[in-house]
């Protein structure tokens, strides 16, 4: 164990090195960098799946201040690699805290430092795209550090749902409509929105068998999210390409990588984003109605798009016609079947931590669930 305040430091593998105050576990963290920008919600951002294999820089100068609450976690566990701040409160203010932040970090095993120029490290981030980097509170100077950051892996390339998925299925929640899903990583407030909505959720591991998800006869059908790369997850890709051809009247909806599984799994690209999207303040618009969201995002890689004549359309997929995009970058954020009730999206409708003006997905998904239940 590292005392707190005992020194750490982070590199990355184009040399840049910044040193820190521990406030976390001991040890050395590797994995790819990113920053998420909200400014609330790092207790979720801590134990969403989707993180695995990455080190989180928080931009928000000041984390920690509310602590830690049982309950508000996304899983069971803390997902990211490791974590940077600014500045960690110790000491939080909130009669509803179980714990500091500190303390949930140092129990986790997760190794932190604060005391880093967060908006330094953004910018060479936002400049130089996602690195590799590590975050050690060992004594292995400067040089060694970013040696071991040029050692790590590269996100593009990894499937990394077999390590957050769950072993075995899970029934969760209560309603009259049954939801099958695929969990690649799923965060624990999709299935309380899905709950909320009157569903009963069947999670099953990403390496399940099309037939037993179907053999439930589900009302519709959940693709999750996840972290890695999209390409890389040939198996689900293919599980997902026969279950949505063994279903093709059954509502399907995918929500980031479930987003990019679907479009690969009916001949659709996908590409890696310079630095992501991680944050809460992402606009995204609706180009059949013109109307802006402001969303919750937490992902590395994209959605290549086409154009066919006036429609924009998933490339390779001429069936997956494109919904929405990002105001900021033009990038597919969205799409919808032209002849079949499936459409995903690459934001978090279901928040956590977010706005939650994309929580309409959730009252669309049963709606098309009890339109076809009520025509078979």
């Amino acid at each position: 164990m590292t005392a707190r305040g005992a020194p750490g430091l982070l590199a990355l593998e184009d040399g840049f090195t910044a040193s820190g105050r521990s406030v976390g576990a001991s040890g050395t963290a590797t994995g790819e960098f990113v920053f998420n920008t909200c400014l609330s919600g790092y207790q979720e951002v801590l134990t969403d799946p989707s993180y695995a294999g990455q080190i989180v820089v928080m931009t928000y100068p000041l984390i920690g201040n509310y602590g830690i609450i049982a309950g508000d976690e996304e899983s069971g566990v803390p997902w990211v690699a490791g974590f940077v701040m600014r500045e960690c409160v110790r000491e939080p203010s909130n009669w509803q805290a179980d714990e500091s932040l500190p303390e949930y970090l140092e129990r986790h095993g997760v190794v932190a430092i604060e005391g880093v120029d967060t908006r330094a490290l953004t910018r060479r981030l936002r400049e130089r795209g996602a690195l590799r980097g590590v975050v050690t509170t060992e004594p292995i100077g400067a040089d060694e550090a970013v040696r071991r950051a040029r050692d790590v892996p590269e996100m593009e390339g990894r499937d990394l749902t077999d390590r957050v998925t769950c072993r075995a299925r899970r029934e969760e929640g209560a309603g009259p409509l049954t939801v099958a899903a695929y969990d690649f990583g799923m965060k624990r407030n999709i299935v309380r929105r899905l709950d909320a909505a009157g569903c009963r959720v069947l999670r099953f591991p990403a390496d399940a068998p099309p037939e037993a998800l179907l053999e439930r006869d589900p009302d519709g059908l959940f693709l999750s999210n996840g972290p890695g790369d999209p390409a890389a997850a040939e198996g689900a890709v293919a599980r997902i390409r026969r279950l949505v051809e063994a279903a093709p009247e059954t509502p399907t909806f995918g929500i980031c990588l479930g987003h990019q599984l679907v479009a690969l799994a009916l001949g659709g690209s996908t590409y890696k984003l310079k630095f992501g999207h991680h944050g809460g303040n992402h606009p995204v618009q609706n180009l059949r109605s013109g109307h802006v969201d402001i969303t919750s995002h937490n992902h590395g890689f994209a959605v290549r798009e086409a154009v066919d004549g006036p429609r924009r359309i998933v490339e390779g997929a001429p069936s997956l016609e494109v919904t929405h995009v990002n105001l900021y970058d033009g990038t597919v954020e969205g799409f919808r079947h032209v002849e079949r009730p499936l459409f995903a999206v690459q934001y978090h409708p279901e928040a956590a931590p977010g706005p939650h003006d994309a929580r309409h997905h959730f009252d669309e998904f049963v709606a098309a669930m009890r339109r076809a239940k009520g025509s078979g």
